[in-house]
């Protein structure tokens, strides 16, 4: 099972950490996925990691948000830096049990498992 946490409100250019705990090792995953929806909108992908520890991030997410991972806590962590209001969504993780790939998580239903979802709300 995974557990999302460490969402909140903040203001507009600051920071949040998010983790995603997973009742087993995180190697046993192929991939874990960050997703994101907002009120109203699709479920997107914002970052994941794979077992080996590639990372990948969509253009909103590039150079402001990074993927980790501890393997002695079984968690990942999202790192939010430079938050904006356009952010504000609830945020989930999911995990691919096989494939290694950003594209296998594009489609989000495609997930093996995830999570219950963490709000994250940015003022302006």
């Amino acid at each position: 099972q995974l557990q999302a946490s460490g969402g909140g409100l903040v203001q507009t250019g600051g920071s949040l950490r998010l983790s995603c705990a997973a009742s087993v090792s995180m190697l046993s995953f192929g991939t874990m996925g960050w997703y994101r929806q907002a009120p109203g909108k699709q479920r997107e992908l914002v970052a994941t990691i794979t077992r080996g520890g590639r990372t990948n991030y969509a253009d909103p997410a590039k150079g402001r948000f990074t993927v980790s991972r501890d393997d002695s806590k079984n968690t990942v962590y999202l790192q939010m830096n430079n938050l904006k209001p356009e952010d504000t969504a609830v945020y989930y993780c999911a995990i691919l049990r096989q494939k290694t790939s950003w594209y296998s998580c594009l489609d989000w239903y495609g997930m093996d498992d995830w999570g219950k979802g963490t709000q994250v709300t940015v003022s302006s």
